[in-house]
């Protein structure tokens, strides 16, 4: 059954389209306002004081003490890159111990592993079943020389939240800096940088509504940091390389709307996530959330499920033939039908990891995208079964 041209978008936590209010405060600066901030002339100056009030206002709306503490940078892979690598060459040079937790997104993973490389030690921390990292754990982790702790504030793919404010309290305890990525949580969640006392934070403009290319990295003053990208010395020498002006202009504007929706829409959100996982739980069996995490502990627009019996690729595939775009968020990487490190970190079954789907909400989504979601994933899901050898085993057919 194809889509007969109905587009239903549920994969947010991917990617989320340029909110057009966005749109329309970048333009000028890719066109008549398109000065390089570096310039001493007007048209660089106007470019530069645009730069400098973007950085003014990302600074208040996650509470940061300084706009200085601000880096714009080219994407949030990169400013998890930046904030790993360049912390541990200025705080531990001759390296040292770091602790991230073991269901990060990968560019905070492979950056710690690169340091692993180079001589450092590192240290997994596992999340319980329920996918939450607990000061016990933290502290238990930690050794005398431990520099720099890394835990996701919101994970990607199971959309469990962490307790940031206190594993931040026990790090800064032991005498070391503490580094989150926020990407998922920047404005669907409350998120306060002072409140947090995190040291590094990282962030995804195309997260929020503002384009891809857009990133920026929290760094607190006084935070020891080596710069990964070396050249003119833009941003404050933090990060080298003409800063895009309209990709500033459009995280600031993009963000601003997302905390003046906040409230609302986070309870939309979560009433669509509610109806979602009813509608689901009604009309199928052995279909259940990839964790037992409360409700309240988990972001409001993620849902992720597991269905016995059938390959969330092929769940993927067929919703994509009607019209519905979601993912099976890295459970399969090139078809190796490999659990992903999240599902394996929270004790994931293998059969039941493989049928991993994660459905993830936004701005433009309706209660009708859900319905339509709910009809089309229960039809589909019910007829691979009937095809699936492993089903009927478990079953007893």
């Amino acid at each position: 059954m194809e889509s007969q041209g109905r587009s239903v978008y549920l994969d947010y936590a991917a990617t989320t389209p340029v909110d057009p209010r966005v749109v329309d405060a970048l333009l000028p600066f890719m066109t008549e306002r398109f000065g390089n901030p570096s310039s001493l002339y007007e048209i660089g100056r106007d470019a530069h004081a645009a730069l400098e009030d973007a950085r003014e206002r990302v600074a208040a709306c996650i509470g940061a003490r300084h706009p200085t503490e601000i880096v714009f940078m080219g994407s949030g892979t990169e400013s998890d890159n930046s904030a790993i690598i360049g912390i541990a060459e200025r705080k531990a040079p001759n390296g040292g111990h770091l602790v991230i937790s073991a269901f990060e997104h990968h560019a905070v993973l492979e950056s710690a592993r690169s340091l692993e490389k180079r001589g450092y030690t590192l240290t997994l921390l596992k999340p319980d079943p329920a996918g939450t990292i607990s000061v016990a754990a933290l502290k238990a982790a930690l050794r005398p020389n431990t520099f720099l702790v890394s835990v996701m504030h919101g994970n990607n793919e199971i959309g469990t939240v962490q307790a940031v404010r206190e594993l931040a309290a026990a790090t800064h305890e032991h005498g070391a800096l503490f580094h989150t990525d926020a990407a998922q949580t920047l404005g669907k969640i409350p998120f306060d940088v002072g409140d947090m006392g995190v040291d590094a934070a990282s962030f995804a403009g195309h997260k929020i509504y503002a384009p891809k290319g857009t990133g920026v990295l929290y760094l607190r003053r006084g935070t020891p940091f080596e710069p990964l990208l070396k050249g003119g010395g833009q941003e404050s020498k933090r990060r080298s390389g003409t800063p895009s002006v309209a990709g500033a202009v459009a995280f600031a504007v993009a963000l601003e709307l997302m905390l003046q929706e906040l409230s609302g829409e986070a309870e939309r959100l979560a009433s669509l996530r509610d109806w979602l996982v009813s509608g689901v739980s009604r009309s199928l069996s052995d279909v259940r959330q990839a964790t037992d995490t409360p409700i309240e502990a988990r972001l409001p627009n993620i849902v992720s499920l597991l269905v016995a019996g059938v390959e969330g690729e092929s769940i993927l595939l067929h919703l994509d033939n009607v019209g519905i775009s979601v993912s099976t968020g890295s459970a399969c990487s090139s078809g190796s039908l490999e659990p992903s490190h999240v599902l394996t970190a929270v004790d994931c079954p293998r059969d039941m990891a493989q049928g991993f789907i994660r459905i993830s909400f936004g701005r433009f989504t309706t209660q009708s995208d859900i319905d339509y979601f709910i009809e089309s994933f229960v039809r589909i899901v019910e007829r691979l079964r009937t095809m699936s050898p492993t089903y009927a085993k478990r079953s007893g057919s």
